[in-house]
């Protein structure tokens, strides 16, 4: 029977390598306003993955394109 801490662990394990996995496919589908945004937050998230992944989630999304701007953009 497994315990608390070992429950934890694999919990800990299984983000550690599922949240850097799920930030670098968003980041890669993403497009951002700044020209260098996408190669930074890759960067990022592979050197730091568990904290700068859950950093991402959080304040990276306010630096996406929305998808009307990009529209915009493309269709002019």
């Amino acid at each position: 029977m497994m315990g608390i801490w070992q429950t934890f662990l694999i919990l800990f394990i299984t983000s550690s390598f599922l949240l850097p996995l799920i930030a670098l496919i968003n980041i890669e589908k993403s497009e951002f306003k700044g020209s260098n945004d996408k190669l930074i937050w890759v960067l990022v998230v592979l050197f730091l993955p568990i904290l700068e992944s859950l950093i991402y989630f959080t304040m990276g999304s306010r630096q996406k394109v929305d998808k009307s701007e990009s529209m915009d953009y493309y269709s002019k």
